[in-house]
């Protein structure tokens, strides 16, 4: 970015600086003591079980909540949470979780624990999104996209108590994904004795409103387009662990083997926490602000400590200012151009050919990401075990588009639709402007394209209800598992979850991805991923445009922070120096 271009930017923030600064002069006495994010959107819900968007996770999943495994941020490997140990029986389908003692659950001015956490809440938590007989199933919905999508509900066979602290999950067929997906953002504990006292009042779906975890913080207010209000959880398990607890001993069973650390780098069996996560501010707010300029003008007059996804051209802006930090990590996601595939002429492959040939794929990246990110050719990043490098890629070829489209009977003048997310994410940091570009390259080939967008939830609403013809969307990894693209993104399963955005089903398709979690051999399912690719070049239900870096602007006073690449953001041991 030129000088001249951040100099205009700086002085275009001028007005919202001093907005900014007003307000701070009134809230320095929370400084003291907190941490203000400026967060883009309002969650959708304060149980991330219900909902796979991005924003909600920030606001719940690393906040109020843990989980039976977690993703070391750094190594990627998985490590122990509320599960301090873990075996896996020799076929592959039996796991034995040895859960942690003394883990207090939140007391609030609406609920107060009678007990820590035990094997209850384990079962409770999971039998709530894969049981449609269970109590709760239905409370708030009964919709559990990412579970959905990957169709984990139909593998389980059984979770069994075996004591306070011990459960068993039984599956049906190996899934050498299983682990990874228990340590996802949606794979969070609930409290069973919360959600009894909420059934017997009769307000069952204040479970998912006001929340109870036992996560670093603890809920206190939310105001929908302003603010949420967070308060130290001070009986925080992580903060007094010792590295020596009696209860980490993996439970003796004969039919049972220590899992190991495989080829993938995950850590199985590890019964050591993450380090440095006692929580020292008091207090967490979410300061709800739409506007990236708004976001980064409280950030530079101190009125946030931290903020979400800035604008590819507030960038230069951050680096240049000697008390913000600007931390960038390659992410593991892909932004994508969907195809509507149930709805003609979109369901035609040459059709979706000819569409994805009239763009230029590097023009997109240069404008949109400037060089923040890299041309996809598959689903899978780089940073993938399975990123296939010598991937076929549809290649900018106006002249075949046209011919594409005029032998599958589309003639000039044909118009169809663009969808453009009305929300900025690593993925797809202005998608607006995206579908503006690709209209202009559809022009040129005879398609007249109209974009449309809305406010985020009804945006998402109406996708899952088919109403696009196309759409500019993303998808950020909830784990490292290759599974964790291909299944909720394209899988005949993930049409109703919301999360299959080309509403594609092949049977071939879902085969081969089936296929790939029977082995636990890399090399076996790298071979079956390859084959996966050539058939998604073939029929190419999405276009993939970009992996994207991503990117978290702070404030130099705040310590310990990180970018989590599988996952919402997380305040859990970050400090802020006075």
């Amino acid at each position: 970015m030129s000088h001249g271009l951040v100099k205009r930017l700086s002085l275009c923030l001028c007005s919202a600086l001093l907005v900014a600064s007003c307000a701070k002069q009134n809230k320095q006495a929370f400084y003291n003591t907190g941490i203000i994010y400026c967060s883009e959107s309002n969650p959708v819900t304060f149980n991330p079980q219900l909902d796979t968007s991005s924003t909600t996770s920030d606001a719940s999943s690393h906040q109020l909540y843990d989980r039976l495994l977690d993703f070391d941020p750094e190594s990627g490997r998985i490590v122990p949470s509320l599960a301090s140990s873990w075996l896996v029986s020799d076929d592959g389908l039996t796991y034995a979780f040895q859960l942690r003692k003394d883990v207090w659950f939140h007391t609030t001015k609406y609920f107060t624990p009678s007990r820590n956490f035990n094997a209850d809440d384990v079962i409770f938590s999971i039998d709530r999104w894969r049981l449609t007989s269970h109590p709760y199933h239905y409370i708030s919905g009964g919709r559990y996209p990412y579970f959905e999508s990957i169709g984990l509900a139909q593998n389980i066979a059984a979770v069994e108590r075996i004591n306070g602290y011990r459960v068993e999950i039984t599956l049906k067929r190996r899934d050498s994904s299983f682990l990874a997906n228990l340590a996802t953002d949606f794979a969070v504990i609930l409290s069973e004795e919360y959600a009894t006292q909420l059934s017997q009042a009769g307000t069952p779906s204040k479970i998912d409103e006001l929340p109870i975890g036992t996560g670093p913080f603890k809920f206190e207010s939310y105001r929908k387009d302003h603010f949420i209000k967070y308060r130290r959880h001070d009986n925080y398990w992580r903060s007094s662990l010792s590295t020596a607890e009696d209860d980490t001993a993996p439970p003796d069973n004969n039919r049972e083997s220590e899992v190991r650390v495989d080829d993938q780098n995950q850590a199985f069996g590890n019964n050591t926490p993450n380090d440095g996560e006692q929580t020292t501010v008091e207090q967490l707010i979410f300061d709800i602000t739409p506007r990236s300029s708004l976001r980064l003008a409280k950030l530079m007059t101190g009125e946030c400590d931290a903020t979400a996804f800035p604008a590819q051209t507030e960038l230069e802006v951050i680096r240049a200012k000697d008390d913000l930090i600007l931390a960038e990590k390659p992410g593991l996601n892909i932004g994508f151009w969907a195809f509507n595939t149930q709805r003609p002429p979109f369901d035609n492959p040459d059709v979706r050919r000819a569409l994805a040939a009239a763009i230029d794929k590097n023009t997109l990246l240069e404008a949109v990401y400037f060089d923040s990110a890299i041309r996809a050719k598959t689903l899978l990043p780089a940073a993938s075990w399975a990123f296939q490098n010598d991937a076929d890629d549809t290649a900018y070829n106006p002249v075949l588009a046209r011919k594409l489209l005029a032998d599958a009977g589309i003639e000039t003048g044909f118009s169809m639709t663009i969808w453009a997310m009305p929300v900025e994410r690593a993925y797809n940091p202005n998608a607006t402007k995206m579908a503006e570009l690709i209209q202009r390259y559809l022009r040129d080939v005879g398609v007249e394209a109209t974009i449309v967008s809305y406010d985020w939830t009804t945006f998402r609403r109406h996708l899952r209800e088919g109403l696009h013809d196309s759409v500019l969307i993303g998808w950020s990894a909830d784990n490292g598992d290759p599974d964790n693209f291909y299944r909720p993104l394209l899988s005949c399963g993930a049409i109703p979850s919301g999360t299959n955005r080309a509403m594609w089903c092949n049977q071939d398709y879902d085969r081969l991805i089936n296929d790939a979690l029977e082995t636990d051999d890399i090399e076996a399912r790298k071979a079956i991923y390859r084959q996966v690719n050539r058939l998604l070049y073939e029929r190419l239900p999405l276009v993939p445009i970009a992996h994207a870096y991503r990117y978290q602007a702070y404030r130099t006073e705040l310590e310990g922070i990180k970018i989590n690449p599988f996952g919402g953001v997380r305040f859990g041991g970050v400090k802020k120096a006075l």
